[in-house]
């Protein structure tokens, strides 16, 4: 039987200095705490990850490793359950998804569901729960996202809609024009013509935050840009409707620009609008999140992730919030990191940091 010494690390690592603090990392099977050492069982002869879900050893039975090869030196082998000297389960999963994805974007057609499953090695049903944790989406809306990403970028260079509709992986014109307003907001041939014939509605004022640029179409507000210049703002939106016509704000148009300018300097009148944003599945769905966070509180990335049922796409929240293109209508200034550093902010840390200051007041 090995013999296990009562702490074999050589010295403290970060939050888990001490074996007090080792030994509660593995009573309560913490995650955080994989890799940055391993705990033998004497008993068994087995090391573990802290977040093993085997029966709890005894105290009195338990000695820590900063690595598998201290385990293994120490003689212990590797247990069959947690699988400490392979990658961790979701860098597992995490690589396995990845695979999927690439299978989704390389097939013709919308792959089944069983067969991704099997491409992987899992069941079906766990690939499904382990995909949607991944990536915050079903596999289904996932292929549907690309399907759409496919789509904006074939149907600008094709002869004709139904060409491009049968190169994004559509394997009918009726499935297609079914979601395309959704997809594309706006009919596929406008799209195709860059917009064409599409009305925005736009007016740039100022605020404390420098320039605002406020725009709408028939649906609702589809973009509030802040910068320090008005013709950077002008061009940024022309650059993302290239063919739409463009009108300048009427009176009532003003108004509304207003209404925003007066949210910018005392956020306790909110700001509810009717929006028009094209985005994908995912980030639709942590644009939502973003809405129901109170002026005045703050967020993170990580409980976004957790809030959308995604919590392993922290770095894909942070993306959606990146790509948001309405500020202070989607709040995703209210979102910092987890050690409270306010992190990036697409219109600038200081107008982030002003914006916060004024909620918190």
């Amino acid at each position: 039987m090995p013999q296990a010494s009562i702490m074999t690390m050589e010295r403290p690592q970060g939050p888990f200095a001490t074996d007090n603090d080792r030994w509660a990392a593995v009573v309560g099977r913490s995650v955080a705490a994989d890799d940055v050492f391993f705990y033998s069982v004497r008993t068994t002869g087995v090391y573990c990850r802290p977040s093993c879900a085997a029966r709890l050893a005894r105290r009195e039975n338990v000695a820590f490793h900063r690595s598998c090869e201290a385990a293994e030196a120490a003689g212990f082998r590797a247990c069959k359950r947690c699988r400490p000297n392979e990658p961790a389960r979701a860098e597992r999963q995490a690589e396995a998804v990845a695979r999927a994805c690439r299978l989704i974007a390389e097939a013709e057609d919308e792959p089944v569901l069983d067969r991704l499953a099997a491409s992987v090695g899992m069941s079906r049903f766990h690939f499904h729960r382990v995909f949607k944790a991944v990536t915050g989406v079903t596999p289904k809306a996932y292929a549907a996202a690309h399907r759409a990403d496919r789509v904006r970028a074939v149907l600008p260079a094709s002869a004709t809609v139904t060409e491009a509709i049968y190169d994004a992986g559509f394997n009918s014109n009726g499935r297609f024009y079914a979601s395309s307003a959704a997809m594309l907001g706006m009919t596929p041939t406008r799209f195709r013509a860059g917009g064409t014939g599409e009305e925005i509605r736009f007016a740039v004022g100022e605020c404390s935050l420098g320039s605002i640029l406020v725009a709408a179409t028939a649906a609702g507000v589809c973009a509030i840009l802040l910068g320090d210049e008005p013709d950077d703002l002008v061009r940024d939106l022309q650059d993302r409707f290239p063919r739409a016509a463009f009108i300048g704000g009427d009176a009532a148009f003003e108004a509304l620009v207003a209404r925003v300018v007066g949210f910018v300097e005392a956020p306790a009148l909110g700001l509810d609008l009717p929006l028009d944003v094209r985005g994908t599945a995912f980030q639709k769905r942590v644009w939502d999140a973003l809405r129901r966070v109170p002026a005045g509180a703050t967020t993170t990335y990580a409980e976004i992730a957790r809030a959308i049922g995604a919590p392993a796409a922290v770095r894909a929240v942070a993306g959606a919030c990146a790509a948001n293109p309405v500020a202070v209508a989607i709040p995703c200034h209210r979102v910092i990191r987890t050690d409270g550093a306010l992190s990036g902010y697409r219109w600038g840390a200081e107008r982030k940091s002003a914006l916060l200051k004024r909620e918190a007041a």
